[in-house]
């Protein structure tokens, strides 16, 4: 069997997290270490809650949930205990101007949400984005450490470990049965050279993408488990953030065009078996094509980005319904809640299929445009 050589590392990983992280450590994470704060925080309890609301004569707004919880956060919410709220700032990296300015998050906690000429936008457009007290138009490049660009970090270093830790033992036990995580991950990874690989680029011309494939399933099947677990360093809504998306997407674009064989960018000019009146004297036929070979990377993205996105919307929604019922009479709350708990337990299940399912699905079509890249004409 020849999987060790696929683990011989490419770099894909180390490119679709370095493209989201420029920071400066000495500032950065050793600040970290040192400013880790307690917030104090509300009362959280659904009786406490549905009380407070009545008194402020105020609704839940389930949307602004939801949506606080599914976009990036300059901030980490690990947890609540007793009164007070554990939060690990981030570091923010900012340029303006030719400046460079580093500190941390917690900097934004007080009345203005503001720290040296900057502020975090509350709601808007521009909503959860850092931008400039005196001129919010200003342009403000941000390379802040967020909550998913340091769960991207935390997943490529896991796979980065789990991975070299395989290619080792492969190397140095070439001839034993696996065992352990290795024996775990083989069959997943079989499964991607003869079911992806092979079958949709061919057997003369898959070991070249193997290692970006592979890295690409992974990549996305371990962020989506660890968006389905609910606590710290799990929870980061990574493969629904639409960046993220839009970075893979592109590297399977480069890769498809980079690798695309004389019979690849004929068969986009000059159409086989399609009427010369579709090509002459207007090219549409080549116009559609080219059209294609730009909403491909474009469907992977959306397709990733909103599957993703929807199971997390269902299970908050499911949770909204909790402080809704318990809005309008704290029984009816409890008792719902034995509902939403419920059908939140049957959609994490579901989750969990759908977590290797969207991996296949990106995986698959990124194949399958390799292939067509690729591929050569019959000669009979």
């Amino acid at each position: 069997m020849n999987i060790k050589r696929y683990f011989s590392f490419s770099l894909p990983v180390a490119l679709l997290f370095s493209l989201f992280t420029f920071f400066n450590p000495s500032d950065g994470f050793a600040a970290m270490q040192d400013n880790t704060s307690l917030v104090a925080a509300p009362d959280t309890t659904v009786e406490q809650l549905v009380t407070e609301l009545k008194k402020e004569d105020k609704k839940f707004n389930a949307g602004e949930m939801i949506i606080e919880h599914v976009m990036d956060n300059h901030e980490w919410h690990i947890a609540v205990i007793g009164d007070v709220q554990l939060i690990v700032p981030l570091p923010v990296i900012l340029w303006y101007e030719g400046k460079l300015y580093t500190f941390l998050s917690s900097k934004f906690h007080n009345e203005n949400h503001s720290y040296q000429g900057f502020k975090i936008e509350l709601e808007g457009p521009h909503a959860q984005k850092i931008v400039r007290e005196d001129n919010e138009k200003a342009k403000v490049y941000d390379f802040s450490i967020t909550k998913v660009v340091l769960a991207i970090l935390m997943s490529s270093a896991l796979i980065l470990f789990i991975f070299i830790t395989i290619a080792n033992r492969y190397k140095s036990n070439p001839n034993q049965a696996p065992k352990g995580i290795q024996a775990l991950l083989e069959p997943l990874i079989i499964f991607i050279r003869d079911d992806v690989a092979k079958s949709s680029i061919g057997e003369k011309r898959y070991e070249k993408f193997m290692p970006y494939l592979l890295t690409v399933f992974f990549f996305i099947f371990f962020n989506n488990l660890f968006g389905l677990i609910p606590f710290f360093p799990g929870g980061a809504n990574v493969t629904g953030n639409i960046t993220v998306t839009l970075v893979m997407a592109a590297f399977t674009f480069v890769l498809t065009t980079i690798n695309g064989n004389k019979h690849y960018w004929v068969d986009i000019i000059n159409t086989p078996g399609v009427p010369w009146w579709l090509k002459l004297p207007i090219p549409l036929m080549p116009i559609v094509e080219i059209i294609g070979i730009i909403t491909k990377p474009f469907v992977l993205m959306v397709r990733l980005f909103a599957n993703i996105t929807a199971g997390h919307i269902i299970v908050l929604g499911f949770v909204s319904l909790i402080f809704i019922f318990g809005a309008i009479s704290t029984s009816l709350g409890l008792g719902v809640s034995v509902v939403s708990v419920a059908f939140m337990l049957f959609m994490n299940l579901l989750e969990l299929l759908v977590a290797f399912i969207q991996a296949y699905v990106f995986t698959l079509l990124s194949a399958l445009y390799f292939g067509l890249a690729v591929i050569e004409p019959e000669h009979h």
